[in-house]
């Protein structure tokens, strides 16, 4: 499966086109729309999230509530665009334009990309580097999450840490409703209060918050993946995925760095058997995967995103036209992104995974892959 998306963050439409996708998977925006309203909550979003509502609108591949197997185009459609269109018209003229865009932010995509592609105006490089293109990620990712759902593979997503506040209540797939009831995605509802409270006062100083997210997937099989080529690792793909998120800065698969910190004894899960289970773990360092492979556990990662780099009080620049000392330039942004940030990480992860079982399982239909994700569950029990 690939994808490709465009638009810009006030352009009139944000626009994904899919390939790859099998057919007879019974899709709606039913299915994708509550995921990008997912991505518009979390306790410190700005301005722009009581603008847009975000819809998505099938232009291919869909018919009749199922794909075809033909290429799918997802739109969603920017609201504030009507605020817009003289700003961002293709049309020549008008220059410079209003909300030119010359004190490069620290932090952001701004400077570097402005030299790479010779704007002046900084603009041009903001209006795609925005994470407003998340939106066609998170579209695209929800499709991928109802294919891997169709073979009962579910995810989660939840805040583990913002600034110094830990959640200390340990993750539950019983107890989705402890993060899902949270402003801030956290199962710990005391740690959840605290941050509320450190946002709340971050909002007052002009100031941004970053975060650690815990994404897990369950039921994978075991063998998605592969350790033959460098490039068919998932861990490595799936960290590529997630790195190219906005803001994130890091990532890591089960222990991850704490593996640094005690011996292998510590660190690698013992297998075990039985005829109900077939090959199993006590244990879960691995985060689920092995050599490269999913090794039929839990998937756990782990994702640090920094704060968010367009601040209230701004930080010292140089304006990229007359090279004098500046404030950075301020935009409409948000306090923090973390919440949201795990709902479009947690689509990210899906299309991996997705594109990950259609490699191991092939199948034009969902049907097929159904049928032979079945036949191979019960040979992986055998073994």
């Amino acid at each position: 499966m690939r994808f490709l998306t465009a638009g810009e963050s006030h352009g009139p439409q944000l626009t994904a086109l899919l390939e790859g996708l099998p057919s007879q998977l019974e899709l709606s925006a039913a299915d994708i729309d509550p995921w990008l309203a997912l991505r518009q909550t979390g306790y410190g979003r700005g301005r722009r999230m009581q603008i847009e509502t975000d819809q998505v609108q099938f232009m291919s591949g869909v018919r009749a509530g199922r794909t075809t197997g033909a290429p799918i185009t997802l739109v969603v459609p920017n609201v504030d665009y009507r605020n817009w269109v003289d700003i961002m018209s293709p049309e020549a003229g008008n220059e410079p334009r209003k909300k030119a865009l010359t004190k490069a932010r620290p932090g952001h995509a701004d400077l570097a990309g402005g030299i790479k592609y010779r704007h002046k105006d900084l603009r041009d490089v903001l209006e795609r580097a925005s994470a407003r293109e998340t939106t066609m990620r998170v579209a695209t990712g929800a499709v991928a999450l109802k294919l891997l759902s169709s073979v009962g593979i579910e995810g989660v997503n939840f805040v583990q840490s913002m600034l110094d506040i830990e959640s200390k209540v340990p993750f539950s797939w019983e107890r989705l409703e402890d993060v899902e009831s949270s402003p801030v995605r956290c199962p710990d509802p005391e740690a959840s209060a605290r941050i509320v409270a450190v946002v709340d006062q971050a909002k007052k100083d002009g100031d941004t918050i970053g975060g650690v997210l815990e994404i897990r997937f369950r039921g994978l099989p075991i063998g998605l993946g592969s350790h033959v080529h460098w490039d068919r690792k998932l861990d490595g793909r799936i960290a590529q995925a997630v790195m190219s998120v906005q803001a994130v800065k890091g990532v890591e698969i089960g222990y991850g760095f704490a593996a640094t910190r005690v011996p292998g004894s510590q660190v690698h899960d013992a297998i075990y058997r039985s005829e109900a289970q077939g090959y199993f773990r006590e244990t879960n360092g691995a985060g689920g995967l092995e050599g490269g492979m999913t090794d039929g556990e839990e998937l756990i990662v782990r994702v640090a995103l920094k704060p968010i780099a367009t601040l209230m009080t701004p930080l010292p620049t140089v304006d990229v036209v007359t090279r004098d000392s500046a404030d950075a330039a301020r935009e409409r942004s948000d306090t923090t992104a973390v919440p949201a940030a795990g709902v479009i990480l947690q689509c990210v992860i899906g299309w991996v995974l997705a594109d990950a079982l259609l490699e191991k399982f092939g199948g034009d239909s969902v049907p097929e892959i159904v049928e032979r994700v079945r036949v191979y569950r019960e040979y992986a029990l055998e073994y």
